[in-house]
């Protein structure tokens, strides 16, 4: 059964207007806080709610917070709204509709972390979403929600948007930072981590825009509520971004004990012409591909490690029986490639060699050898490189649809051309 926590818009209309927020509660969390509450005791909240970022690295939210060297300031926070990953739409529609639980979620973790300062860097494209989020800013402001001395208090608090120029590399935390401070959009080498030396090599924490939206209902219902959805490694809901071959593509919402088998025939309806499940990636391209024999797996953080996958950003992409598996590898190999920053060998010149030999393979042109030689590139760009761009292009895309689609390439190979697209 679907449980909208960060999904509200789909319970309640309007909901991106403050003063419907208001009427149903919003920025309460905040005033209770502030009143009754320290910054450590918010911390524990969310440390106890088992809450994990929703990104992609499934770190624990309040462990993470809990790194901040002591004594050290000023800190910041910065939210990733730098929404890339093909496949994935689901902080959309969060900062579209939802806008006023992502700030007051945002201005509760300032209150935690001590900072004074957040950052949302958005993703360049998504112009409705910083029309809304800015809206929601200045509406806040304007009631007093942020700004010097908070309601009376000394907690002071400012919310800037950052506008990205489109790089994909930039959703990574370091490639972010570097961004944001006016620099080329690269990874860092990381010692220090953000959270010792982030932005302007000051204390940084950097969550997602579904992870912070579930700041303020935790805080305000506590952890034991929220500990009772999902499993006890994997706590809460989650947003899944199903697509595909599905009958009824769109973000579901669901506790994370949900399995891959429910979510797409319970709730995306199936698979259209009731044809069967080919492949399934769980957490977007970077993810590498499951089939058939995984849908009864759950859609959490530790389950789908132990599939040799991984949960990602949730994005859900169904593929049925007549795709051509090395023909949609090609196709998500190629945006790898072109997103590669450059700053890595391995990364630029192995994810350029990739391409060229499944274009090889798509034009006709490919050899038996070639499929050895592609396990080969992917097995040198693993683990040797500064962020984890290079591993996802090298173990989703590549070797896990050579592991589990092999017989596409060979008959690509053998038969010389893409019979079957998908």
């Amino acid at each position: 059964m679907e449980e909208h926590i960060v999904l509200r818009d789909l319970d309640i209309p309007n909901i991106d207007d403050i003063d419907v927020y208001l009427e149903n509660g919003g920025y309460e969390t905040l005033k209770r806080v502030l009143a009754d509450m320290s910054p450590a005791d918010v911390t524990q909240v969310v440390s106890d709610s088992g809450l994990r970022g929703r990104g992609g690295a499934g770190f624990p939210t309040g462990r993470k917070w809990m790194f901040l060297p002591q004594g050290v300031y000023p800190r910041y926070l910065v939210v990733n709204a730098a929404e890339g990953e093909p496949g994935t739409f689901k902080d959309r529609q969060i900062m579209e509709r939802n806008p006023h639980q992502l700030i007051e979620g945002v201005i509760l973790t300032c209150y935690a972390i001590e900072a004074r300062v957040a950052y949302i860097y958005m993703r360049g494209e998504y112009l409705e979403a910083l029309s809304k989020l800015q809206m929601a800013i200045d509406t806040a402001r304007e009631l007093g929600f942020l700004g010097d001395n908070i309601h009376g208090t000394d907690f002071s608090c400012q919310i800037y948007l950052h506008r990205e120029g489109g790089a994909y590399i930039c959703g990574e935390e370091t490639a972010l930072l570097n961004s944001l401070e006016g620099f080329l959009g690269q990874p860092r080498v990381k010692p220090p981590f953000p959270a010792i030396q982030g932005l302007y090599q000051k204390p940084t924490i950097i969550n997602n825009v579904e992870t912070l939206t579930n700041v303020a209902p935790i805080v305000e219902r506590g952890a034991e509520w929220f500990r009772g959805f999902g499993t006890d490694r994997s706590p809460g809901t989650k947003v899944y971004a199903l697509s595909g071959h599905v009958r009824r593509p769109g973000n579901y919402e669901l506790p994370m004990d949900i399995t891959l088998r429910e979510l797409i025939y319970d709730y995306g309806g199936g698979v259209p012409g009731d044809h069967q499940i080919k492949g399934v990636i769980p957490g977007g391209v970077s993810a590498p591909v499951l089939t058939q024999e995984h849908l009864d797996i759950t859609l959490d953080f530790n389950a789908l490690q132990e599939a040799g996958s991984m949960l990602g950003s949730g994005a859900v992409m169904v593929f049925d029986e007549t795709t051509d598996m090395a023909w949609a590898a090609h196709r998500m190999m190629r945006f790898f490639s072109q997103e590669s920053c450059g700053k890595c060998s391995p990364c630029r010149e192995g994810t350029y060699m990739l391409v060229n030999i499944m274009t090889d393979v798509m034009r006709g042109t490919g050899r038996t050898s070639d499929i050895p030689l592609l396990d080969a590139i992917a097995d040198q760009i693993l683990g040797n490189t500064l962020c984890p761009l290079g591993d996802a292009a090298a173990g989703g895309p590549t070797q896990s649809t050579l592991n589990h689609f092999r017989a596409d390439y060979e008959a690509l190979i053998r038969d010389g051309k893409v019979t079957i697209r998908g």
